[in-house]
């Protein structure tokens, strides 16, 4: 009955919010009555309060963050103020956002930092920090406040990140009684956390999905949220950023690259209109077929000042696919100072990405690198804090502000966003990884793209590069590094799959690699050089064969016999992998396309499927003697077919004999010997 009488003040559409949840678990937005029940009724369900918040909506308003710090003098300072690119009605997790807030007035901004000060008082948070939402009318400039978390949150996480504010490390230190005036800034070393960050860069951030391991999933974004990762990128301006953010995303973009888009208006009209992932391509790939900016405003909500930043991007794509690229040093940085990457300008021009690179660098263009100093270079930064511009020169000459040191230095490749099957237990590897270094002598120097980690926290490292993980991005750090000091090696082994693939180019560059070869981990992942090596060690291993056609596969797998595995190499978390227990179900899945495109050149295998079987996980450590060490054997309780990351498992293993783990372990010592 309160609902009721709720709705009736409020009217449809209206938004409906659980209380006491995260991530808009149980909430939704109703466009009808029956709609309106469902919800309230899951809401309550999912609040431990049982209680809903109703609320009118506010579709298509656009979105806006605070992050505000307060102490118990009632000193209050906005650490970031964050822009949500996607209009409300997609919940932020799940939204492209950008610091600091770019489409604002002074006036408005004011506005908005004042009711956000205001809401922490009001509220009685006395210390620590916190976020508050608001949502603007782009039509009358109406605002309201329509979230306030008490706490740190996802946002305060990316606010830290993207000004190098310790909000929850300051936060600690106000709750037992500290003021923000009696704190140090640990990035410049003078100046007293009272001091309110300003930023003279853009950061991006774009979430990471996994709707491709869920194909019954609808892939549409609403106020629930849905993402499992996310990138970021920071740079000089607004359209670099974003190139580099979706080059981050380790999803095999390059930038802005050509999405699947019917060219009927009335298909263009219906993709736009549905909040996807893939909304800000599908944009990007309308504007390609001319399509009337003012109408892609509309449908998508994004504000004209974005739409035009990325109208130039394609205006630019356009001119390089039809003259080529630019033969002067200053028409050629403009490109890179838009953020293009040399595997962009390579898909654009038809060439290879090395030959972009070498022209590049015959025109004497490189990435200078800047400090995040969190008052816009006012004060020197003395935390080697970094990410890479390609700002045009002032005054003949960029200044880079990497400032290479003399030490023994070891590089740290991260692992990217978080996805299925490569999440934070690579972070782990890749901190710990440092700390070892550290106390070995080493400086430690990582670079990482996720702001959801503690690689990236500017303390974990002795030097810290913000950076996508490709390899046009890796070479030019590791070019700037060996400019002082000696590079004893990059490390590629904690990140997961992400810096696996760059090895064999890093390995070409002359970059040594320290720890697994590249050849050895080809030698793993490359499946049928895998199982020639299993065979020379005469080690059981069922029925298998590599393909690199789809014909091919399919006649494999009719003289293995079904059912079959069928799994591209250079994978985690049994992406594209598949079991298929007939002919006809082979063709379906090869026919798709999508087993070799995350292939790419390296092979499919095609396995036997062993029924009933029990599943064993063996960690084990190798030294450059031959040293083994076998760390543990793990069982799953599920039988073979679940995935291990989704299986549960005993250690020690309960079933198996000591004569079964005995064998376990020597093959396992010779795998490893063999792999070195």
């Amino acid at each position: 009955s309160k609902a009721l009488t709720a709705l009736d003040q409020v009217g449809l559409p209206t938004v409906i919010r659980p209380s006491f949840t995260m991530g808009g678990t149980g909430g939704g937005i109703a466009y009808n009555r029956e709609e309106f029940f469902a919800i309230v009724e899951s809401g309550m369900e999912a609040s431990p309060t049982n209680e809903v918040l109703i609320e009118e909506s506010v579709l298509g308003w656009k979105e806006f963050e605070m992050e505000v710090v307060r102490d118990k003098a009632d000193n209050a300072i906005i650490i970031c103020s964050i822009e949500n690119i996607d209009a409300m009605g997609v919940h932020t997790g799940d939204s492209i956002t950008i610091a600091p807030a770019l489409t604002l007035t002074d006036k408005e901004y004011q506005r908005m930092r004042s009711a956000s000060i205001a809401v922490l008082r009001e509220i009685g948070v006395e210390t620590g920090g916190s976020n508050v939402q608001f949502a603007v009318n782009p039509k009358d400039g109406r605002m309201v406040v329509i979230e306030m978390n008490p706490r740190v949150s996802r946002s305060s996480a990316l606010a830290s990140k993207a000004t190098g504010f310790p909000i929850a490390k300051i936060a600690a230190k106000l709750a037992v009684g500290y003021t923000l005036d009696e704190l140090k800034n640990d990035i410049t070393k003078v100046t007293p956390a009272s001091f309110e960050p300003t930023i003279d860069y853009v950061v991006t951030k774009i979430p990471r999905f996994a709707f491709e391991k869920f194909p019954g999933a609808e892939p549409l974004l609403t106020t629930a949220m849905k993402s499992v990762g996310e990138a970021m990128a920071i740079g000089r301006t607004f359209q670099e950023s974003l190139q580099k953010a979706l080059r981050s995303l380790e999803t095999g973009l390059t930038g802005f690259d050509e999405i699947a888009l019917d060219t009927d208006p009335n298909e263009i009209r219906a993709a736009l209109a549905r909040a996807t992932p893939d909304r800000l391509r599908l944009t990007a790939q309308a504007m390609r077929y001319n399509f009337p900016l003012d109408e892609i405003q509309r449908l998508t909500g994004y504000d004209p000042w974005f739409l035009g930043e990325i109208e130039t991007i394609i205006r630019t794509e356009q001119r390089i696919a039809s003259d080529g690229l630019p033969a002067d040093a200053k028409s050629f940085r403009a490109l890179k100072t838009m953020g293009f990457s040399d595997a962009r300008l390579a898909k654009l021009t038809g060439q290879k990405e090395d030959a972009v690179r070498k022209a590049r660098h015959a025109l004497d263009i490189r990435p200078c690198y800047k400090r995040i100093d969190t008052c816009a270079a006012e004060f020197a930064a003395l935390t080697p804090y970094m990410y890479s511009t390609y700002e045009s020169p002032v005054g003949g000459s960029t200044v880079c502000e990497s400032n290479p040191t003399d030490a023994k230095k070891i590089i740290i490749l991260g692992g990217g966003p978080n996805r299925i099957g490569q999440g934070i237990e690579f972070d782990y590897c890749c901190c710990h990884a440092a700390f070892s270094l550290s106390e070995r002598g080493y400086e430690t120097i990582m670079v990482n793209c996720n702001p959801e980690t503690v690689s990236t926290d500017y303390d974990t490292s002795d030097r810290l590069y913000f950076e996508p993980l490709t390899l046009e991005d890796a070479l030019e750090i590791i070019s700037k590094e060996q400019e002082k000091g000696t590079l004893a090696g990059v490390i590629v082994q904690f990140g997961g799959q992400t810096p696996l693939k760059l090895a064999n180019g890093l390995r070409d560059a002359g970059v040594p690699i320290l720890g697994t070869s590249a050849d050895a981990i080809d030698l793993a992942e490359d499946r049928k050089r895998f199982q020639v090596l299993l065979e020379d060690l005469h080690l059981k291993q069922p029925r298998n064969g590599t393909a690199m056609t789809a014909e091919e596969t399919v006649r494999i797998a009719n003289e293995i016999g079904y059912p079959v595995i069928l799994r591209p190499s250079y994978v985690l978390g049994g992406r594209g992998m598949v079991v298929v227990s007939d002919e006809g179900e082979a063709k379906k899945q090869v026919e798709s396309g999508e087993l070799f495109r995350i292939s790419g050149d390296n092979p499919v295998l095609i396995d036997g499927f062993l029924n009933r079987a029990t599943e064993v996980d063996v960690d084990a450590i190798c030294d450059k003697d031959g040293d083994v060490f076998i760390a543990g054997i793990m069982e799953h309780i599920e039988e073979a077919g679940v995935h291990s990351g989704d299986s549960a498992c005993s250690l020690p293993p309960r079933s198996l004999s000591a004569a079964t783990i005995a064998e376990i372990e020597r093959q396992t010592t010779l795998m490893a010997k063999a792999l070195k």
